[in-house]
């Protein structure tokens, strides 16, 4: 995981959460978890399915949809999130950021908090907020 040795600047961690966030849309989990200090990355992903592919289908086209772990099969859906805005809190140490999925915001968005270690500093989560 990224380790800053003096507590890194805002610039800093949304850097690092969008190269995380690359890597997730490309796929590459295990990449991507490998960034941050990182809760359970299938709560993360199934979290972003609710939000944004799953939440689409209307309960009348439930009956053709894709089976219930495609989202954990098929990961392709990934590429159609992007990030959106930062928001920070008063201290700067927590922070979310806003998903968008076909350019609109979904209704989870990913919480982080760099927390100080040992070593340094590091970005912790994310966490989904609903």
């Amino acid at each position: 995981m990224k380790i800053w040795t003096e507590r890194p600047t805002r610039t800093d961690v949304e850097a690092v959460v969008c190269h995380y966030f690359s890597l997730l849309r490309a796929g590459r989990i295990p990449e991507a978890v490998q960034l941050v200090d990182h809760a359970s990355v299938r709560h993360v992903l199934r979290s972003l399915w609710d939000g944004s592919v799953d939440a689409g289908v209307d309960e009348d086209e439930a009956s053709g949809t894709p089976a219930a772990d495609q989202w954990e099969q098929d990961l392709s859906w990934l590429r159609e999130l992007e990030l959106a805005d930062f928001h920070w809190g008063y201290e700067a140490t927590g922070f979310y950021v806003e998903i968008l999925y076909r350019a609109r915001i979904i209704e989870v968005s990913l919480s982080f908090r760099v927390k100080p270690v040992d070593a340094g500093w590091v970005l912790s989560g994310p966490a989904t907020l609903w």
